[in-house]
């Protein structure tokens, strides 16, 4: 979309913003109307009265949902056909059941969690939330209960590692506007997402999970057939399976590492084709087809079940991709509307300490347009020079950095396609959402602010 110069001031801007949040919860609440219609409704309406030009709202909508769904619809499609593999396959069963052996069945929530945490390093927050719910619809249909008492801690686990924990965009590209050391963050960033996982997973998910009843969504439950039953894979290979992209993924994140050392030379064919098997969708591409084989012909299994099997994975979550990306169509909408920047440069007004007011435009800019990680990248940039002048060295810079991620992800609501992308894979509605997700977010970005506030001040 050309630049055009807006001419609207931040008051009329805000209450733009807060009006089409207000009609959008309107039209999906009260009126019923379908979230992904009234996502584009909204859009138009928002991109009109905010005054970009006509000729330009069509391709800023489409702009925004063609980049939202790039960075989505591989991943939660070649997630859900690896993760319908286990499922039918018996596979998530068999995991499921090692792991409440292993645990017990009351600390069963808490395995799920540390196992994303773990899976959470490398891997993105849909990507890995997307593979690991057959184990966690498993889980819960074994046990029973609220879905919530299992999918909280393992949706805060994946959000806390992708919002504060390098090798993840966000904390990645803060770090190298603030002069952080990428290292030292991956440590700052374990000692904040761990405990703010305990907060805002394990506690809030084990609270909330006994106050609103979620039932298993039938439409991404399978069952697997009788001979499964019967043999199913060894947890062992599951993990192997669930390990594989995330080993994948580990290797094109050493191999930038490398490059930014200047250990190899990265116009090399060798580094080239080692970074593109490590992309996360051809990791799991590579993932999908492996589990395809492993327990597909390998265990007897026709292709032609595999492939019917594949195809089944597609149908429930074409409606989630659809949503969030229409969801990214409306947090774009703001962005090019220039209410981000408004409510940034208000704040940057008032003269608070920069550490005070990194997490304040960070949290603005986050509600105003939706994504976590443009929030924390463009809040870094807004806020560098007054770092690079008060001179912050080491577990201080850190401790900025992972301010700006904590008000990153504070309030999602519905111009964050996480919030569709949650909601619908746990077959919620607007209101349950509201209750769960975006509350389990806020207390990350408060839980992380405070645990940052103090390594500032201490270090």
């Amino acid at each position: 979309m050309p630049e055009f110069e807006q001419t609207l001031g931040a008051g009329a801007l805000i209450s733009i913003a807060i009006g089409a949040v207000l009609l959008l919860l309107l039209l999906i609440i009260r009126f019923r109307v379908h979230a992904f219609v009234a996502l584009i409704l909204v859009s138009l309406l928002t991109a009109i009265i905010a005054g970009i030009p006509t000729g330009s709202i069509l391709s800023t909508m489409t702009t925004a949902f063609g980049s939202t769904l790039g960075g989505v619809a591989l991943l939660v499609g070649l997630g859900a056909m690896l993760g319908r593999m286990l499922e039918i396959s018996g596979g998530a069963q068999a995991l499921a059941d090692d792991l409440v052996a292993r645990f017990g069945e009351k600390r069963a929530p808490m395995a799920l969690g540390i196992t994303s945490l773990i899976f959470g390093f490398p891997i993105f927050f849909d990507a890995g939330l997307v593979v690991m719910l057959p184990v966690v619809f498993t889980v819960a249909r074994r046990l029973g209960g609220s879905l919530l008492l299992y999918g909280i801690p393992v949706a805060t686990a994946f959000s806390v590692m992708h919002v504060f924990v390098p090798p993840h965009p966000g904390p990645v590209a803060a770090a190298e506007l603030l002069g952080a050391d990428a290292g030292l963050l991956i440590l700052a960033g374990l000692a904040i997402a761990i405990p703010t996982w305990v907060v805002a997973g394990q506690l809030f998910g084990t609270w909330i999970g006994k106050r609103i009843m979620l039932p298993i969504p039938e439409n991404v439950s399978g069952v697997a057939s009788p001979e499964d039953r019967s043999n199913p894979p060894s947890p062992g290979l599951v993990v192997a399976l669930l390990l594989l992209p995330l080993l994948l993924i580990f290797m094109n994140t050493g191999l930038d590492f490398a490059r930014a050392q200047g250990w190899v030379d990265k116009d090399a064919a060798w580094f080239q084709l080692g970074r593109t098997l490590g992309a996360t969708p051809v990791a799991l591409l590579i993932s999908v087809l492996v589990a395809s084989y492993v327990l597909g012909p390998l265990r007897g299994r026709k292709t032609a079940d595999v492939e019917r099997i594949l195809d089944s994975a597609l149908g429930p979550v074409c409606s989630i991709i659809l949503i969030t990306g229409a969801g990214g169509m409306f947090g774009g909408v703001l962005r090019a509307s220039g209410i981000g920047a408004a409510l940034s440069d208000a704040l940057a007004d008032v003269g608070l300490p920069v550490f005070v007011a990194g997490f304040l435009v960070a949290t603005a800019l986050r509600v105003a347009q939706g994504s976590a990680t443009v929030a924390l990248i463009t809040a870094a940039g807004l806020i560098q020079p007054a770092v690079q002048a008060a001179g912050y060295q080491g577990l201080q810079l850190c401790a900025i950095v992972i301010a700006l991620a904590s008000g990153s992800v504070m309030l999602s609501h519905v111009n964050d396609s996480g919030f569709w992308l949650v909601g619908r894979f746990f077959n919620m509605d607007v209101k349950t959402t509201f209750k769960t997700w975006t509350v389990m977010q806020t207390l990350v970005g408060l839980t992380g602010f405070a645990l940052a506030s103090v390594m500032f001040w201490v270090a």
